[in-house]
Order: structure tokens, then C-alpha cells, then sequence
């Protein structure tokens, strides 16, 4: 799998853009603030619907336009598909696949399947259960259309039950309603528990020996599920949080609570490892996810790396440089240094300047 060119319209500082990559790896690089991450963001938008940064399509779309435009075209099983998305302020945005309109977003997930991997990533481990959380939904979203369609409705169920909750300090006899809310969140919850569990366990049958080989046969990492409630307890808890959760305003039971937990030996790296554990084992996580990927697909997913080398040490670097093998990779960075120090082979090269690129030769 791989993307051959990206074209964008009005997209945040970009007028109009037009890209040709390489199978192989290519560099995006260039001073802060110049659009290189923008680039990654449009193809990540691209395969899942969504910026990994969480932005609103309103934010995304050039301040002075209306609408802006991404035309991603890929080559998948040697067949060339494009994805066509419009995005406008005050409207949902459109998605075509082959010039064929798609009525929802689970329609495209799957044609193009996306690793992102940014600084912020690094902080997995230490940082809080959402962004745990965020991890996983983010990439069973792109590798099972049903986990999609049950968190979705889970969401929208805890989004409507809070808002109950709400109207009930004014209208108490609401609370009769509150059992119809209870059993449809207990249906979708239970489902997504069940998937995570899966997914943590298919983790842990990869990241084990790339994490040994990272610490230098060191460390053995283990991750661990820590669902809030199980599917066999859900209903009782629920149950009995109802005084609490009208209370507070706000339901305090479910698998939007969850957490994972990261352990070498009997020690919880979350809480007492060092940065350097910490880092270790987010850059083994990022890894697993990439052969997890290839595992289920049956296919090399496109690499996207946003500045993270120059937040790895050599080893980290040269660890991860060396794993890439034959995955497309596209790489933001502010200098080339750490590959010619590396190396490392370059496919294409792309300097990036407020906004607009020009194509540099390679050595």
C-alpha cells in the first residue's frame, strides 16, 4: 500500500498544493510552523475521516475560504483508488471514493491504512487514561468497522444520558427513562470492552520481543487491560451509580473510563518508571502498531512520522530507521542531519517554506 500523490485546496496555510511521493521514504522538511505537519494531517484525514490533533474540518479549512479540498490517490494490490474530501464550515464534509459519493465515514475505512507517530506520542505512557484511550480507538477505528460503529453509538448514548442526568435535577420524573439509556450503553459498551481485550492481547503477542530487543534484552514489557467495569459486572455498577451520576451530572461507569497499564516485572512504568522506560516502551507500542497493522491487513501500512527522531536518542533513532524496511514512510523534520548522519537511505526529498515545496534532488 501506497500513497502516490496528495493534492489540497484552501487546507489550513495551503493555497493549492500538488505532491508526487516515492514507494519509499520521503522527507518533508523545513523551519516550525511552515505546513510540513499539515501535509500528514490532510493524508491522516484522508484514511480515517478525522485530524489526529482532533481539529474541527471548520479549523482545518483556510481562514479566509469556505471549503477546502484533499484528493488523496493510493495504489493498493496494484490498483490505483482516490479519495476525494470536502470539507466546508457549516456543513459535514463530503467524501467520494473513485468519484463516487460515500454516505458514511465506515465506507472508507480500510481502502488506506495510516501509522501516525508524533512527539506527542512519546508521553503515552506517562500522560492520562484518555490518551491511552485515544491510542486504541484510533487504530481499531481504522482496522474494524464495527468497532467504529459500536463506539460511535456508545458516545452518542453517554453524550445523551448526560444531558438526562442534567434535565432530571429540574425534572426528576426523567429518571425513569434512565433504565432505556442504562441497557442500550451496556449493549455497545460490553462490545468495545470485548474488542479491547482482544486488541491488548494481540498487542502483547508482538510488543514482547520488540521491546527486549529496545532495552538491549533488558526489559520485558507487558500491557494490561484495566477495564473499568466488566461485561459481566456493567449492569450491577451501572446500577449502582445511578444516585451518584445524578449527582456529579454525569455518567461516572463504563469503558469511557478505561485504562491500559505497562509493566516490567511487577513495576507500573505509567508510575514509577524513568523517562527513558517511558519512551521506550511508547516507541515499542508505535512499533507493535505497525506490525499489528500488517498482521491483520495483510499489507504495509504508510508510515507517518512527524518530527520524532529529533526527540530519540542515536540508539531509539537507529532502532526505529531500521524498522521501517519496506514501508512507504513520510517523514517531517526541520534539518536533514540526522539522516546523513544515519545513512539513512532517502527516496525524495520536499523543502517546505510557508506554504509552498519545492522537490530537492537526492545524493
Amino acid at each position: 500500500m501506497i500513497i502516490k500523490s496528495l493534492e489540497l485546496a484552501d487546507y489550513r496555510n495551503y493555497d493549492a498544493l500538488e505532491i508526487y511521493f516515492s514507494g519509499g521514504t520521503n522527507i518533508l522538511y523545513g523551519n516550525n510552523a511552515q505546513g510540513k505537519t499539515n501535509i500528514l494531517e490532510a493524508i491522516y484525514l484522508s484514511s480515517t475521516t478525522k485530524s489526529h490533533k482532533g481539529s474541527k474540518d471548520g479549523d482545518i479549512i483556510h481562514f479566509d475560504k469556505e471549503e477546502a479540498h484533499i484528493r488523496t490517490v493510493l495504489e493498493k494490490d496494484g490498483t490505483e483508488s482516490r479519495i476525494d474530501m470536502h470539507l466546508r464550515k457549516n456543513k459535514s464534509k463530503g467524501i467520494a471514493i473513485d468519484g463516487q459519493k460515500i454516505k458514511k465515514a465506515s465506507e472508507l475505512l480500510g481502502l488506506l491504512n495510516v501509522v501516525f507517530f508524533s512527539p506527542e506520542d512519546l508521553n503515552i505512557i506517562k500522560n492520562g487514561p484518555s490518551e491511552r484511550r485515544r491510542f486504541v480507538d484510533m487504530e481499531l477505528c481504522q482496522l474494524d468497522s464495527f468497532y467504529l460503529y459500536n463506539l460511535n453509538h456508545y458516545n452518542k448514548i453517554v453524550n445523551q444520558r448526560n444531558r438526562l442526568l442534567k434535565d432530571m435535577y429540574f425534572h426528576p420524573e426523567l429518571r425513569e427513562t434512565l433504565n432505556i439509556w442504562d441497557s442500550q450503553l451496556i449493549s455497545f459498551g460490553s462490545k468495545i470492552i470485548e474488542r479491547r481485550e482482544l486488541f491488548t492481547k494481540q498487542l502483547n503477542e508482538i510488543i514482547y520481543e520488540i521491546h527486549k530487543k529496545l532495552s538491549g534484552d533488558k526489559e520485558e514489557l507487558v500491557i494490561r487491560y484495566e477495564p473499568d467495569v466488566t461485561i459481566e459486572n456493567y449492569g450491577n455498577f451501572l446500577s449502582a451509580s445511578q444516585e451518584k451520576d445524578m449527582k456529579l451530572k454525569q455518567t461516572t461507569v463504563g469503558p469511557h473510563r478505561d485504562d491500559f497499564s505497562f509493566m516490567t516485572g511487577n513495576i507500573d512504568i505509567r508510575k514509577f518508571g524513568s523517562q527513558g522506560q517511558q519512551r521506550t516502551a511508547a516507541l515499542s507500542l508505535k512499533l507493535s502498531e505497525i506490525e499489528l497493522v500488517k498482521k491483520m491487513i495483510k499489507d504495509s501500512p504508510v508510515l507517518l512520522l512527524d518530527d520524532v527522531l529529533s526527540e530519540l536518542d542515536s540508539n531509539r533513532q537507529n532502532y526505529l530507521l531500521n524498522s521501517i524496511g519496506d514501508i512507504q514512510t513520510i517523514i517531517t523534520c526541520t534539518g536533514l542531519d540526522e539522516f546523513v548522519n544515519n545513512r539513512f537511505e532517502i527516496d525524495r526529498v520536499f523543502q517546505i517554506e510557508n506554504g509552498k515545496i519545492a522537490e530537492n534532488a537526492v545524493d
